[in-house]
């Protein structure tokens, strides 16, 4: 399940850059809780790292911006569930012009432009097709493995290194 995405991300990062990884999604609609599944298993990994900034923001991402603005990143990586017309569990590297439609408050498309605006960083998507979004229903063993393909590349790109 690596890719394209993968060599993004990996092109994406420079040396020395702060990161702040934002999962984004609701955790009661199935699918759409990719971005917080992502962000709670890199959690206790990521103790010992001053590089990285991980916010388990919900499905108001907008409401998270502070802790951004205070952290200082020079990449902005928001994880979600995205309709992309593509097998559910597709992973696929969205830059901010590339981003349309949101089933949130504000557009990723908006967040992502403010965020750029207002600190000069960079911002990407991570999205994972999903297969169902629904309330109650459970989270699809696509996006599981997505979201585990998502940590185990995240974590040496997050994870200070080692001496």
């Amino acid at each position: 399940m690596t890719g394209e995405w993968t060599t993004a991300l990996r092109q994406a990062v420079e040396p020395g850059d702060r990161i702040a990884v934002m999962g984004i999604g609701h955790e009661l609609c199935g699918d759409d809780a990719v971005g917080s599944l992502v962000v709670r298993a890199l959690t206790p990994l990521l103790r010992v790292s001053s590089r990285a900034l991980l916010i388990d923001a919900g499905n108001a991402p907008e409401n998270h911006t502070g802790a951004i603005r205070a952290f200082k990143p020079d990449l902005v990586l928001l994880i979600d569930a995205a309709f992309m017309n593509v097998p559910p569990g597709t992973i696929r590297w969205l830059l901010p012009d590339q981003i349309t439609g949101s089933g949130h408050h504000l557009p990723l498309s908006v967040l992502a432009a403010y965020l750029t605006a207002e600190l000069g960083c960079r911002v990407a998507l991570i999205g994972v097709q999903p297969a169902s979004t629904a309330m109650d229903a459970p989270i699809s063993p696509a996006v599981m493995r997505a979201s585990a393909a998502i940590v185990e590349a995240l974590q040496p790109v997050l994870l200070p290194p080692r001496d």
